[in-house]
């Protein structure tokens, strides 16, 4: 029952927030966000009572599934922009952009957080955290700009390269971290394999978009089966929650941990039933409105899953305004050099930094995994979430502006008055 009454409260938080973002001219993302921020661990669930809001992030928690589905169709959603026609207009471009501004990103946040690093000395901010922050920076978040590209019907010159971007992102930010992290603990540990700085990381990407590859050839091949719409579209979430499933798995062979990204899997299913299915256009349009529910209830939950009491440690407050600042300076000119090197146009060379601020799911992660350095992962780890709350809620407004400035968001006509009923005729 609790259960319930936690779905329905984080559903109709959602919309009356989303209501009332309207008028302010924010995106429904944010709006969800702070509707879970609000019925979260530190405003509603402050008063305890189970079933009203979440009373604990292990509350929170326990609705991971729908975050795991929900991340697995916003991938399956991007996956559908890598229609072969459009490849062969910007797959090169988006290639280029996506592994410059991530590397650049990278880079940026090194040397300020290495600077640093000289300067508070490594009780206060160790080298090894600062090498793994910088491989964090890589990471983009796919599901706000997802949202905020769906919301406002965003169509233009930037939108054609910013969903391909943003999911080549996933898998330059795995590589980046892979080595990165490899290396923070050799100097943490004194210890450094080959085997998880590259081969893990290649493995995963490979076996990824392979699982991705067959399952879409096979949903596919089995959509043909079916004539209805309905039941098109009930097999098209079930293959999407059982590639979810399958990406779970993990195993070991010879010493080598294999596993798969969620992301790329579900990137890769849809990439493949786009250019296979002659009727994919018309499932895909059904299943975004089957999962208008699913998204905004991912979201409100991420927002109260975000950790406020990052805010309490001036340290932590701190080095995150840094790796903040110097991330978003590093994407922002990462994507300009390598879209003006491109002969992108002047507004999508100016604007695409910011549409790739928003960061999230996979930067969690990759905190998750940070851990491994015990102590410096735990603040690695704080630090992340301390980003992630300032990027989710600035990042889809930062989206929505920088798109409308580059004229793939139209502006609506406001109508004063509506249409006046006309009065009958006097006879």
């Amino acid at each position: 029952m609790e259960t319930l009454f936690c779905i329905s409260i984080a559903l109709g938080a959602g919309l009356i927030m989303s209501r009332i973002a309207k008028p302010l001219g924010l995106p429904s993302v944010t709006a969800y966000l702070v509707a879970g921020i609000l019925i979260g661990p530190y405003c509603l669930g402050k008063i305890g009572i189970e079933g009203l809001g979440f009373v604990s992030h292990e509350n929170v928690t326990e609705f991971k599934i729908i975050s795991d589905v929900a991340l697995g169709f916003i991938a399956f959603a991007i996956g559908n922009e890598f229609r072969l026609s459009q490849l062969k207009k910007v797959g090169g471009k988006a290639t280029f952009i996506g592994i410059v501004q991530a590397v650049v990103a990278t880079i940026f946040v090194d040397i300020a957080l290495i600077a640093l690093h000289f300067m508070l000395g490594e009780d206060k901010l160790p080298l090894s955290m600062a090498i793994t922050l910088g491989a964090v920076a890589a990471a983009t978040a796919p599901a706000a700009t997802l949202m905020v590209v769906r919301q406002y019907k965003a169509k233009g010159k930037l939108t054609d390269l910013l969903l391909p971007i943003v999911a080549i992102d996933d898998a330059v930010g795995l590589i980046i971290f892979a080595v990165s992290f490899g290396i923070a603990k050799a100097i943490d540990h004194g210890q450094f394999s080959i085997t998880a700085i590259v081969v893990e990381p290649l493995i995963e990407i490979v076996f990824s978009l392979a699982l991705g590859a067959i399952m879409g050839v096979l949903f596919t091949i089995f959509e043909k089966f079916f004539s209805s719409n309905s039941k098109r579209l009930c097999l098209s979430v079930t293959c999407v929650i059982f590639t979810v499933a399958l990406s779970m798995i993990k195993f070991e062979i010879g010493g080598v941990h294999v596993g798969f990204s969620a992301l790329l899997v579900c990137m890769m299913l849809g990439t493949m039933f786009c250019n296979l299915c002659d009727f994919s256009a018309e499932i895909m349009e059904k299943t975004d409105k089957w999962t208008v529910p699913l998204f905004a209830l991912f979201f409100v939950l991420s927002g109260a899953e975000l950790e406020l009491s990052v805010f309490t440690d001036i340290t932590i407050v701190g080095i995150g305004v840094a790796y903040i600042a110097s991330r978003s300076l590093g994407k922002y000119f990462g994507s300009f050099a390598s879209a003006k090197i491109t002969k992108c146009d002047e507004k999508t060379s100016k604007y695409l930094g910011i549409t790739l601020l928003p960061q999230a799911g996979v930067a969690l992660g990759m905190s998750v995994t940070a851990l491994e350095l015990g102590a410096v992962g735990e603040m690695i780890r704080n630090i992340v979430l301390f980003s992630v709350l300032v990027y989710e809620l600035f990042g889809p407004v930062l989206t929505k502006m920088a798109l409308t400035k580059a004229g793939n968001i139209e502006p609506k006509p406001h109508h004063k008055n509506r249409k006046h009923r006309t009065a009958p005729a006097k006879i």
